[in-house]
């Protein structure tokens, strides 16, 4: 091979010596020069040197005749053989919002409002998923690659009816898994979108795409290096751009991770040796400081690979066009781009979803906005963002497609057969707080959720939690033929610990105990809020556990009806950077132990968080509740104390029939945390002030301020920090769960 290339470089430079000819000669030697394939292999994030190599070829006329790539090299080969510029990819990494798209569950502004319910209740959950109970298990990847399938399906729009990838500007192939037949298959016709969305489907992270009833997975598992491919397409010389993890030394050994890294290393190394025997030219940038997931780092990346190919120049250079044949090779790929013309639809199709139900649900929500009508991107893809959040469909992309000479726009449903069958799923989480220096609470939480029980659209959900809290709670969502209103019938049981202080001193802790049933009739507005009308009819307890008598052992019935509205605007639900939070509610309890009558009880909550600049955040929050003049028995107080309820006090510390609390504070975003680790990194403080009353005149404002670290982590949100108060009280805190 290296002979050929020495042969190759001869031949083409004497050919640019004796380039004074006539115009048909150099047509000529432009038809007979040899073919060039580019080859570019998979590696995630370390792929954006792909482009950094382009732009060198480019900068000196060398011609790419054939492009397959695998994986990454697949998606960034098919930008380059589709018309994209170097440059042009350039930009696109670098405005890509990386966290988004890597990011495995639905935007939190595209979910039903129970879908961010679910998203709020368990941060860092343990999800599994089966037909039934009984058929549990973990799901096929962390990502199902709807938003990074949604960037694919608007780029490559203009290509969506290509049919043989012979027929883009430079003639492309990509390399898919047969999961089930272990084996590579070349990707050169059909759908590009869905070729590309296959060739990215790393095992375990991106869910497998089916196409012609092949499971297939990220081309680079049996193929990464496809010199194979593209030899088969017809190149003369074969050029790789190799960015694959290599081999490590000892020193890569001495831990668990190293071991697992390299085994799968040595697992595919042969493979990647065997084809890059068959390369000409072998270009391998160093990227020993980057790993397949450093997708923030795209501009460092991308020079290393023009640095890498410009340690090749010398041979590169032999390949070299002159400028008249440069651009008349420029024009001939530009004939055969297609522009980015928005057409007007005529029909609307949908592909891959197995049962009609859904398909009727895709064609319910787009058919009327997109009859006879010019395609809208983005209108198009928030409409799908909010198909995927009312969580019957995982990923959903789209395509054009002609009929009978009409133009139309294609659906595809890429949902695999087996996920379209997942009608329970079971969530596991952790919830630990310390709410006193020598207290932390520790509770085993999970969630229980049965779709369509008894019904399209309902759901059976029921909640525990074992540990400082017992939980078992359920509810039956219903709506009323398929319309927002619905009903709820529900029942819960709760015993929970409640430390009572004296002088700041926490002496004594009792059991509050409730068990009830109830039925709710609602009304869901909109995905972010819900209106709720119910009645619920139980009997509750409050018994001593430990320390002195503060106050009588209660038991008695419980009986209570209630008005409610919830609203979530909030960006994320963990840690959100933009939006508004509340929920208000009006209560009439006929019964409750430790009071002989009848009262009324209102409340009120507001989060609020708004970005101040691209790293600070501010946020306020308020609180307040009545109880209209009446004596609120104890299991009905408004309490005040512990982490963003005036921190510096002890949890529930004061005690009242009324109670007024407020604050604000920023956030200060630091740096994003390996991806094993976390997200982003923040640093934040608080002032807070509120109180519990009996009456408005005779409230004592209680003032703290905290401070601390925050991040999301795969097991939820964990802040750690200290509150500190008048009097010099202070408080350390250490919580994983909801924050926000």
């Amino acid at each position: 091979m290296r002979l050929l290339t020495i042969i190759i470089f001869l031949q083409i430079s004497l050919l640019n010596v004796f380039g004074q000819v006539t115009k048909t000669d150099q047509s000529n030697k432009q038809k007979s020069r040899p073919k060039i394939g580019l080859v570019l292999s998979g590696g995630g994030a370390r792929g954006f040197a792909h482009i950094g190599v382009l732009k060198v070829l480019e900068e000196n006329r060398i011609p790419v005749d054939y492009i397959a790539g695998a994986s990454m090299g697949g998606l960034v080969g098919s930008l380059y053989a589709t018309g994209k510029s170097p440059d042009e990819m350039e930009k696109l990494v670098a405005t890509l919002n990386w966290d988004k798209l890597l990011r495995g569950s639905s935007s939190n502004d595209k979910l039903t409002y129970r879908g961010k319910q679910d998203e709020r209740n368990l941060p860092g959950r343990l999800l599994l998923k089966g037909k039934n109970i009984k058929s549990l298990k973990f799901p096929n990847s962390v990502n199902p690659g709807h938003e990074i399938g949604l960037v694919i399906d608007n780029i490559f729009l203009p290509y969506s009816k290509i049919g043989n990838f012979d027929n883009l500007p430079i003639p492309f192939r990509t390399v898919g898994t047969d999961l089930l037949n272990a084996e590579t298959v070349v990707l050169k016709s059909g759908s590009l979108q869905q070729s590309l969305r296959a060739t990215m489907a790393v095992p375990a992270v991106f869910a497998p795409v089916e196409i012609d009833g092949k499971i297939l997975a990220d081309g680079g598992i049996l193929n990464n290096i496809p010199t194979d491919v593209v030899k088969d397409m017809g190149a003369d010389i074969i050029l790789v751009v190799n960015i694959e993890t290599q081999l490590g030394d000892r020193s890569s050994l001495d831990n668990l991770i190293g071991i697992l890294g390299q085994t799968f290393f040595v697992a595919t190394v042969e493979n990647s040796r065997r084809s890059l025997r068959q390369a000409d030219i072998i270009i391998a940038p160093n990227l020993k400081d980057f790993t397949s997931s450093s997708f923030t780092n795209g501009k460092a990346i991308i020079q290393l690979g023009y640095e890498g190919a410009n340690e090749k120049i010398s041979i590169l250079k032999g390949l070299s066009l002159s400028e008249t044949d440069w651009q008349a090779h420029l024009a001939a790929r530009r004939q055969r781009e297609l522009p980015d013309t928005l057409q007007t639809i005529e029909f609307l199709a949908v592909e891959g979803a197995e049962s009609s139900k859904d398909r009727q649900i895709v064609r319910n929500k787009l058919s009327e906005q997109y009859n006879n009508k010019t395609i809208d991107k983005s209108r198009i893809e928030n409409d799908l963002n909010e198909l995927t959040g009312t969580r019957k469909f995982d990923s959903l992309g789209y395509e054009t497609t002609t009929e009978n000479s009409k133009e139309g726009l294609l659906i595809r449903v890429y949902d695999t057969k087996e996920r379209t069958e997942i009608k329970t799923n079971l969530e596991l989480g952790l919830e630990v707080n310390n709410t006193d220096s020598d207290t932390t609470n520790f509770n085993g939480r999970g969630r229980l959720t049965i779709f369509d029980f008894g019904g399209y659209g309902s759901e059976w959900r029921s909640d525990f939690s074992i540990g400082s809290k017992t939980l078992l709670s359920t509810e039956y969502f219903r709506p009323i033929n398929e319309s927002k209103f619905f009903v709820a019938p529900n029942a819960l049981y709760q015993n929970r610990k409640v430390g009572f202080y004296t002088d700041g001193d926490k002496i004594s802790e009792y059991s509050f105990e409730t068990s009830k049933i109830g039925l709710d009739l609602g009304y869901s507005i909109n995905g972010d809020s819900e209106i709720r009308f119910g009645y619920q009819i139980g009997k509750q307890s409050v018994s001593r556990r430990i320390g002195d008598p503060l106050l009588p052992n209660l038991s008695g019935r419980l009986s209570v009806a209630s008005l409610g509205f919830e609203y979530d605007g909030a960006d994320a639900a963990q840690i959100p950077t933009r939006g508004i939070r509340s929920s208000s509610s009006i209560n009439y309890y006929f019964d409750a132990p430790g009071a002989d009558y009848g009262f009324a009880q209102a409340e009120t909550s507001f989060k609020g968080i708004v970005p101040i600049s691209e790293r600070y955040f501010g946020f306020a929050f308020a609180s307040g509740g009545t109880s209209f003049g009446k004596t609120a028995p104890t299991l009905q107080q408004f309490t005040v104390g512990g982490l963003f309820n005036v921190g510096g006090y002890g949890s529930e510390e004061f005690r009242g029939s009324n109670t007024l609390r407020g604050g604000v504070g920023f956030l200060r975003k630091t740096y994003a945390l390996p991806s094993f680790i976390g997200s982003k990194l923040y640093l934040g403080g608080w002032y807070e002030g509120g109180s519990s009353f009996e009456k408005f005149g005779e409230a004592r404002y209680r003032q703290s301020v905290t401070g601390g670290v925050l991040t999301e982590t795969p097991f939820g949100p964990i802040f750690v920090g200290g509150s500190f108060a008048e009097g010099g009280r202070r408080k350390l805190y250490f919580s994983l769960g909801r924050f926000f």
